[in-house]
């Protein structure tokens, strides 16, 4: 078997696409043999401006993996996660993507996807070469975006807007022969597209995070809340920490650690409010990262409040419930429901209501607890293996061992 993996985010960049899909490209591998390759067509690492990491714009890999695997990374200009900077690195990605491929043989084009044009991505490359599609969706693009600019854009310019990224998910979703949703809050979207066979494996928990030490109780009368991840306008933190860290005051220290485009609005919300309770950081690897985990006392998580974000589920969930510590989750919808029935010791709030977060924190006493049913529920690589399996039934007529490499 020969599968195209289209994917915007590969190791070594941090964010959560490349914690999904190096994993799931390595049981792809594993559950492959000897006579199969996997083409992944990425980008150089590019997540965050303040934090790269070398790597090698080609690369082949064998070793204990049953088959080969090819990774193409596209050096893609510098982005601060505006929109026309990130167009220019997606039409730089999308025309070396149809370079790379051009001539070769697949069986089978998977693609990954988060701002939905990898996905187009991936049908253009799979009705080019008649091949069969398997999309995995991240995010639900369309519907985000629409609602991040109603008051940006004219109402003319959103109207257009919507009219080609409909054209676009019609063209991209219509094909696709499978499709893994990351939610479940998801499904009634995809009612549309009934040609499409779907499943729901989600993100998990990653072996890092497995094997973490208890909490040792920090005797300090200040706590600390730990927000670790992307700074964007999905996010939302310029509407929430500055706020709450006024309100709470010298008793607990808010840290944020990542990047983003909406950095600079939280740290000009923060010199508006005045507080010095609140700690910027950059953006660091995973080792060092869970090293702050272990120091904090709290971990937070918040969604801007948008009702497309009420479908979605996000990644940092998991790598939080893997701790002792108690969690901070400012989501509504099926994240709400998801974090009421599986991590317990969590404090929970809707977006945006910092009354509601300092009174909940105030009130709730202190404690660390681990989570033992919701670690053997979601380890990740267990959901990789599945989903692996899932991916490879699409194409069953394919013979493993009797295809070529390319």
């Amino acid at each position: 078997m020969r599968i195209l993996y289209l994917t915007f985010y590969f190791e070594p960049d941090l964010c959560a696409g490349s914690f999904r899909n190096t994993p799931l490209v390595e049981e792809l591998a594993s559950q492959l043999t000897s006579g199969d390759l996997i083409h992944v067509v990425t980008t150089q690492p590019n997540r965050y401006q303040s934090f790269k990491l070398a790597a090698p714009g080609h690369e082949e890999r064998g070793g204990n993996l049953s088959c080969r695997v090819r990774i193409d990374r596209v050096a893609v200009p510098t982005h601060a996660s505006g929109y026309v900077d990130q167009m220019r690195s997606f039409l730089t990605y999308y025309r070396t993507a149809h370079r790379l491929t051009n001539g070769q043989q697949y069986d089978l084009v998977v693609a990954s996807s988060s701002r939905l044009f990898t996905a187009f991505l991936g049908a253009r490359l799979a009705r080019g070469k008649f091949l069969p599609l398997v999309l995995d969706i991240r995010d639900l693009f369309r519907e985000t975006i629409l609602e991040m600019v109603r008051n940006r854009w004219g109402q003319f310019w959103r109207f257009g807007l919507n009219l080609v990224l409909s054209v676009v998910e019609r063209y991209t979703f219509s094909y696709a022969k499978h499709m893994n949703l990351v939610s479940e809050g998801f499904r009634s979207y995809f009612n549309p597209y009934p040609q499409a066979t779907y499943s729901y494996f989600t993100n998990g928990i990653d072996d890092e995070f497995l094997s973490l030490t208890p909490s040792t109780g920090r005797i300090t009368l200040e706590k600390l809340i730990l927000y670790a991840g992307n700074i964007g306008e999905g996010q939302g933190l310029h509407k929430i920490i500055p706020q709450a860290a006024r309100l709470l005051g010298d008793a607990y220290r808010f840290i944020v650690i990542g990047d983003g485009g909406a950095k600079a609005k939280l740290e000009a919300v923060i010199q508006i409010e005045g507080v010095l309770n609140v700690e910027l950081r950059k953006p660091v690897g995973r080792k060092e990262l869970l090293r702050e985990y272990q120091k904090a006392d709290y971990l937070f998580v918040h969604l801007n409040d948008l009702d497309a974000f009420k479908r979605v589920l996000p990644s940092k969930l998991f790598e939080y419930g893997a701790t002792d510590k108690p969690v901070i989750a400012g989501v509504a919808g099926y994240a709400a429901q998801f974090v009421l029935e599986y991590i317990e010791n969590s404090i929970l709030f809707d977006p945006g209501n910092v009354n509601k977060l300092v009174t909940q924190l105030r009130a709730t006493p202190y404690r660390t607890a681990y989570r033992t049913a919701f670690v053997a529920r979601f380890q990740r690589r267990a959901i990789m293996a599945a989903m692996a399996r899932q991916i490879l039934n699409v194409v069953p007529s394919v013979n493993h061992s009797e295809t070529s490499a390319l």
